[in-house]
């Protein structure tokens, strides 16, 4: 008998990150992965199985409520995979504001909760509510969970949280929640399995990808974040400006008469790295190109980056151990070099052949600060937090109608 399989869904702005598990009692078993670009016309599947790339044409169009997507999707995989017992959908959500803490069962109610935080977060959760509802309207008996990015930051103290606002917006909701925090528990569980007592230490945590932010880690609980109150903030992304003084946004709404969606729509699409160079928001790019405002985004970027790092180590009162990690962490040696340069003054030193090949320990002897490179599989860690909230005890009543 083949056993019961789980979707896993990771939703970007514009694209759908999909992982494919086998349930047993010892935990998911992956299948294989893959990915949908829904900018790209015709729509294509990028499906890795058993380290072999393939990729199907799909006929369906990324309409409004993806019904169509994900029911030719779901075909696909059910006949590839000769999958009869596709029995339940695990969903990164990113936001999950003070109410969900850790994985959940969704329900009518659990995905109303999660539907008003949208306001939160306009780039990812209408993604994930999406998905959510698509799912639901095409297989309506199958159970899904949603797993929070917010979740994992809960470990933090009020006085890391607080924004120097009146206290009664902190208790309405106004405060630092942190994001990435899927990709920050798989990094923390990997180097307790992996790293010995690294992962007992200081350890600032870099999520270098088109998104991005760092964690301040302690014995691998979330201590500090850069992201804050909603995925704006922290260091420069692809077409995020990160931190920014809140002056600038009072200015350009009552001096310069901009719309609220305008400025919305600068900060998030038009703004980080994009809006540096005029050139793009891929750092592939930029390192590959010869004009000098790509140099002025990522000069500004290494920069923006290490003083972050310092400052995470300020909370952790020292720094044991880097992790470089996600598409820009993982594979852009230039880049690590340029942010480790800035923290020299830190004890931070790598050695240049090791961090050419993308080698795990890329630290130099004499470091006084262990460096790593570690890949993130978020899709593992929805996984597992979707089993554990599939078990038996948490039975099937309640899924959503």
């Amino acid at each position: 008998m083949s056993l019961p399989v789980l979707l896993t869904f990771n939703p970007g702005s514009s694209t759908i990150k999909l992982g494919v598990f086998a349930m047993n009692a010892n935990g998911p078993i992956r299948l294989g992965h893959g990915a949908i670009d829904l900018s790209q016309v015709p729509l294509v599947l990028r499906l890795v199985e058993d380290g072999t790339a393939k990729e199907i044409a799909l006929s369906a169009k990324p309409d409004g409520d993806l019904h169509a997507v994900i029911d030719e999707m779901l075909g696909w995989l059910t006949r590839h995979f000769s999958l009869n017992d596709i029995v339940a959908a695990g969903h990164r959500v990113v936001h999950g504001g003070d109410r969900f803490t850790g994985p959940t069962l969704i329900t009518d109610e659990t995905l109303g909760a999660i539907e008003a935080l949208i306001p939160l977060d306009p780039l990812h959760q209408p993604q994930s509510v999406r998905l959510i509802k698509a799912v639901a309207h095409l297989r309506p008996q199958m159970r899904q969970t949603a797993s929070f990015d917010t979740a994992f930051h809960r470990s933090q103290s009020d006085l890391v949280r607080r924004f120097a606002l009146p206290r009664t917006l902190f208790d309405q909701g106004i405060k630092h929640f942190g994001f990435h925090g899927l990709s920050y528990k798989f990094i923390a569980g990997e180097l307790a399995r992996s790293h010995g007592d690294i992962g007992k230490g200081r350890v600032v945590a870099a999520h270098l990808g088109s998104g991005a932010s760092l964690c301040a880690l302690e014995g691998g609980l979330s201590r500090d974040t850069s992201m804050s109150f909603s995925t704006l903030d922290g260091i420069p992304m692809a077409t995020r400006c990160g931190a920014l003084d809140p002056g600038v946004i009072i200015h350009l709404v009552k001096q310069l008469g901009w719309s609220i969606e305008r400025v919305e729509d600068v900060l998030y699409h038009q703004s980080g790295l994009l809006g540096i160079s005029g050139i793009s928001g891929d750092t592939r790019e930029l390192c590959a190109s010869a004009e000098p405002q790509a140099k002025d985004a990522l000069d500004l970027f290494a920069f923006r980056v290490s003083r972050e790092i310092a400052a995470l180590a300020n909370t952790l009162s020292g720094l044991d151990s880097l992790v470089f990690t996600a598409g820009i962490g993982e594979h852009q040696p230039s880049i690590r070099a340029a942010i480790c340069q800035h923290l020299a003054w830190l004890g931070v030193h790598i050695d240049p052949s090791a961090n050419a090949t993308n080698t795990t320990r890329i630290d130099a002897s004499g470091s006084k600060v262990a460096v790593l490179v570690i890949p993130t599989d978020e899709e593992q860690v929805i996984a597992e937090e979707a089993s554990s909230v599939l078990a038996p005890t948490h039975g099937v009543s309640h899924a959503i109608a």
